[in-house]
């Protein structure tokens, strides 16, 4: 079989392993996915943690098949999307057919491209997104075709609009052409200045969302950060964010010494061998390690700096490369004396990865004594709720308040799809026209055994209490506890407009 055949095989395989796995067994989506749903359904240039693009994009499927399942079919056209642009950066950097495979392959077994690919989020949409950027820069700079650099501005642009994380790689490319002579040079064409002039076009929808909402993404994330507390958090948090980030290898860890052996490991110690076309072979291994290593830098540094905990799983889309600095650096498969051994071992990683993620879905109920997303019975929960307001006040149920889990869920799984008003607060649904919700009513919706709805929401309703209550079982078998669902319904003409003192 062909190295390209065996690519299409195991990477096509792989994806739709990881796709069908979850529409199958999933009895509900995880949080991002919901989340993601409840956003799309308004269709805005912005919402209130993230760009849009992970929300339109999830919506579109909502589109396509009237089911919330595209989500995970979604996390598996990117992670082969980034697959594809992983071959064609290796296929420039003059890997032979059988190395691009082992690139894909082990990038495959690190952590970010298994358990958390059923979450569709704006982390797993970067991956196609820093794979691609990457390979159009390296193509651009290679060859100072326009096309190049005027599609690497739209796939910025494109990339700001899911997660403003990406101008982490956007500014490691300006820092590469401007300290490379290679890269340098083509600041003296007009395919640089092109290539920022598309993204910031692109852009300008977004930023006046932005200023229009007062900068609404970036006050929560500037809400949400964690400060350091104390000079320890200096060392401790940018050596945790670190060590996340190699345990997330520890599958690409594994395959390499499956294929090494003990006779393998010794050979390594002998050294890699000569290198040919050494000129180009250095500029291209200047350009891998600079992009593999210079982002997860920067995010340590600057943790270290400020003392900041950053989420491991920012460090999604930042290891595309890896599967490719392992077969150059290591010199794979040409040093493996156990080829055969390495695939067994990836494909059980894929296995167990895939095993793990059947057991959560059914087997966890058997165990788990606590509630679960994963087992939330959203579609009953969301059907009884608009039984319920229309058999109390006439009418469709248009809007929907309370905390982001209890709103959002009753947003995708209703017939009617109503709008989540999040926690009641305008700020954070800019979407929400208060005119129209006060002729149509609200529904009030918390979780748990309290009476009275959640603090923010008592803001604008003190006296308010539940008009009623439900408990639903989690699951048809096993430990997980009942789910007790709480409404109150703030009837048309009924609806406050501004927060009330306590």
């Amino acid at each position: 079989m062909t190295a390209s055949r065996a690519t299409i095989l195991y990477v096509g395989t792989l994806c739709l392993a990881y796709a069908l796995l979850p529409s199958l067994t999933f009895p509900n989506p995880p949080l991002d996915v919901v989340e993601g749903f409840a956003w799309g359904r308004e269709l805005q240039l912005g919402y209130t943690k993230h760009p849009p693009m992970q929300a339109w994009l999830l919506e579109f499927t909502y589109w396509l098949t009237g089911t919330y399942a595209g989500g995970y079919w979604l996390s598996a056209v990117s992670v082969a999307a980034g697959f594809w642009f992983i071959w064609l950066l290796a296929a420039d950097i003059g890997l032979t057919g059988r190395q691009r495979f082992w690139s894909l392959v082990l990038t495959s077994v690190t952590f970010y491209f298994t358990l958390p690919l059923p979450e569709f989020n704006p982390n797993i949409l970067q991956i196609p997104i820093w794979a691609g950027m990457i390979f159009l820069f390296h193509r651009a700079i290679s060859t100072g075709r326009l096309w190049f650099w005027l599609s690497l501005g739209a796939l910025a642009a494109f990339g700001l609009y899911t997660k403003y994380f990406v101008a982490l790689l956007i500014g490691a490319i300006g820092l590469y052409a401007l300290v490379f002579p290679h890269a340098r040079r083509h600041l003296a064409t007009a395919g640089p200045y092109l290539c920022a002039a598309v993204c910031l076009v692109l852009l300008i929808p977004h930023v006046g969302w932005l200023l229009k909402t007062d900068l609404l993404t970036l006050q929560y994330a500037a809400s949400r950060s964690k400060s350091a507390a104390s000079f320890l958090d200096h060392i401790y948090n940018p050596l945790n964010f670190l060590m996340a980030q190699i345990g997330n290898h520890a599958g690409l860890f594994v395959v390499v010494l499956a294929g090494l052996g003990w006779s393998g490991l010794k050979a390594l110690k002998r050294g890699i061998a000569p290198r040919t076309n050494l000129g180009q072979r250095n500029s291209d291994d200047r350009f891998l390690l600079w992009f593999a290593f210079l982002p997860l830098g920067v995010v340590v540094l600057a943790s270290a700096v400020t003392g900041n905990e950053f989420e491991h799983m920012w460090g999604t889309p930042m290891f595309v490369l890896s599967g490719i600095v392992a077969v150059r650096f290591i010199s794979l498969p040409q040093r493996w004396p156990f080829e055969r051994r390495a695939l067994a071992a990836a494909i059980g990683i894929q296995t167990v990865f895939l095993g793990v993620l059947f057991g959560q879905a059914v087997l966890e109920p058997l165990w788990k004594t606590k509630h679960t997303r994963l087992h939330y019975p959203a579609q009953a929960v969301a059907a009884d709720l608009e039984e319920i307001w229309q058999d109390a006040v006439g009418t469709d149920l248009y809007y929907v308040a309370g905390d982001m889990w209890s709103a959002a869920n009753v947003t995708l799984h209703a017939d009617g799809r109503p709008s989540m008003f999040y926690l009641h607060d305008t700020n954070l649904s800019p979407w929400i026209d208060l005119k129209d919700v006060q002729e149509k009513g609200v529904m009030l919706v918390w979780r748990g055994d309290r009476e009275q709805p959640l603090e923010p929401i008592l803001r604008f309703y003190p006296e308010a209490k539940r008009n009623g209550f439900k408990t639903y079982p989690s699951h048809l078998y096993g430990t997980i506890p009942d789910v007790t669902v709480n409404w109150a319904i703030i009837r048309p003409g009924q609806v406050a407009e501004v927060a009330k003192s306590k």
